[in-house]
Order: C-alpha cells, then sequence, then structure tokens
C-alpha cells in the first residue's frame, strides 16, 4: 500500500487535474499559481495538485505557517485576501520568512498579493477539497467566481484518479456512495433556510463537527427524518445506517431550520 502522505506533500496528479489549474490560470489576470489540496478530518492536509508558485506557496501554508488554503481548509468557507503579507489574520505568514525557507522562489515571492481560497463541498463527505490562486493583485469576489466555475470538474478529477488507485477504491465507492444523500440534505437545507449551495454544505458540516458525528450519517439521517421513510440506499455493506448520535442532530438541525 501507499505511505501515509504527510502535510504538504505532493501526489501524482491526473492530467486532468494539471490542465483545470492550467485553465484556472488563464481564467485569472494576474495568476501566479494555482493548487488543489485536500483536507480531511483526521489526516494531514495534502496538495494534490499545483502549479506555478502555489508549488511552493501552498505546502508552506500546510506546514504551519498559515494562510488561506489552510484556513478555507479548516473552516470550510472560503477565503479572499487583497494582501496576504499584510493581512493580520496570518502573522505567521511573512515575506521575509518565505524568503529565508524558499529562497528559490526569491523572484517571485516580492510579486504576490492577493490569494483567493475556495472549498469545494461536492468531492468528500468527511473532508474538504480547496480550490486556490495566488495574484501578483487583490483578489476579489470575481477571483472566487472564476472558482466557483471550476470547482465540480476539479471535484471529478480527483475522485477519478484516487479511484484509479487500487488501495484507494473501497474509499472512493463510499465517497460515490454518500454523495446522493448530501445532495438531498443539501436539498433540504437551501429549501429551509433559503441559502445557496455553499452555505447549506457549511451549515451541514458544522452542525456535524458540533454534534461529533460523520456528514454522511446526519444527511441520511435528515432526509430520513423528513420523509418519515428510509433514504433510497443500495444493500450491502455500502447502506449507510445513521447512529442515534447522527438522528438526534438530525432532529436538532431540523428544529432550528424550521425555526429559521
Amino acid at each position: 500500500m501507499r505511505p501515509p502522505t504527510t502535510t504538504g506533500e505532493q501526489v501524482p496528479a491526473t492530467a486532468l487535474l494539471e490542465e483545470l489549474l492550467e485553465r484556472i490560470a488563464a481564467d485569472v489576470p494576474g495568476a501566479l499559481g494555482a493548487s488543489v489540496s485536500v483536507h480531511h478530518r483526521g489526516h494531514l492536509p495534502r496538495v494534490a495538485a499545483a502549479r506555478g508558485l502555489a508549488g511552493v506557496f501552498v505546502p508552506a501554508q500546510l506546514n504551519g505557517s498559515g494562510g488561506p488554503v489552510a484556513t478555507a481548509g479548516h473552516t470550510g468557507r472560503p477565503v479572499v485576501t487583497a494582501d496576504v503579507f499584510a493581512d493580520e489574520r496570518w502573522p505567521s505568514l511573512t515575506l521575509s520568512g518565505l524568503l529565508e525557507h524558499h529562497p528559490g522562489s526569491a523572484s517571485d515571492w516580492p510579486r504576490l498579493r492577493g490569494v483567493a481560497a475556495l472549498p469545494a463541498a461536492a468531492w468528500d463527505a468527511e473532508g474538504t477539497l480547496v480550490l486556490s490562486v495566488a495574484l501578483d493583485r487583490p483578489a476579489t469576489e470575481e477571483t472566487l467566481d472564476v472558482l466557483r466555475r471550476h470547482e465540480r470538474l476539479a471535484a471529478m478529477a480527483l475522485v477519478v484518479g484516487e479511484a484509479a488507485q487500487p488501495d484507494r477504491m473501497d474509499q472512493m465507492l463510499d465517497l460515490l456512495q454518500s454523495r446522493a444523500a448530501l445532495e438531498e440534505a443539501k436539498g433540504i437545507v437551501i429549501a429551509l433556510r433559503r441559502c445557496d449551495p455553499e452555505e447549506a454544505w457549511t451549515t451541514l458540516r458544522r452542525a456535524s463537527q458540533e454534534s461529533n458525528v460523520k456528514v454522511r450519517e446526519l444527511a441520511v439521517a435528515l432526509v430520513e427524518l423528513l420523509a418519515g421513510a428510509p433514504a433510497p440506499q443500495p444493500g450491502g455493506e455500502r447502506t449507510i445506517h445513521p447512529s442515534g448520535a447522527a438522528r438526534d442532530a438530525a432532529g436538532q438541525l431540523l428544529r432550528v431550520l424550521e425555526r429559521g
């Protein structure tokens, strides 16, 4: 089996992911680099693919300096900054520190300004895929919009790439199995809260963390609670069986949503 991946370690990227990052960089004026990173609960974050300066910048954030990508992966919320070195949210992420520890990119670090990082909810029930881009100018909400146009393709490319590895096939099948329940649960949150899919995912993820239950179990429990019947699932080992704690969490979440 493949050895465990450590923080910031690059894993083989599929040609599709690499092509996607090239497309993102081409769509964002002033892009110095782009990346796809994976932030999974209980595991160290890792870089799945990177282009340009992001190949050094993102691992630097994940290895302890903090930054927009690390924050987006931890919170599940989009992050935008106009000047990453002047942003008080990441005091350890400094120009001098990057110049000292990564002198090979010395000519690029002074050009770095804005960063946008978008968590993509469409990948993993227990984790987050983060699309990010580093710029030589301030990042804006429009930068995030470019990333949003590519997030589903990034998620699919990562699933295909991971599934091609024999030791990850079962995990990827479990992941795909949970997607239908997650999408139904997101639809419930969207309808009751009148929010967008991004906020619906954040709501489910937060409820999962606060209740210490898996998102996929919470999603199935929520769907079954509202429908008053078992959620449609294939039989066998891949059927998701919500725990009592997950059903309690679903009931609490539904009461909160119905109260508005």
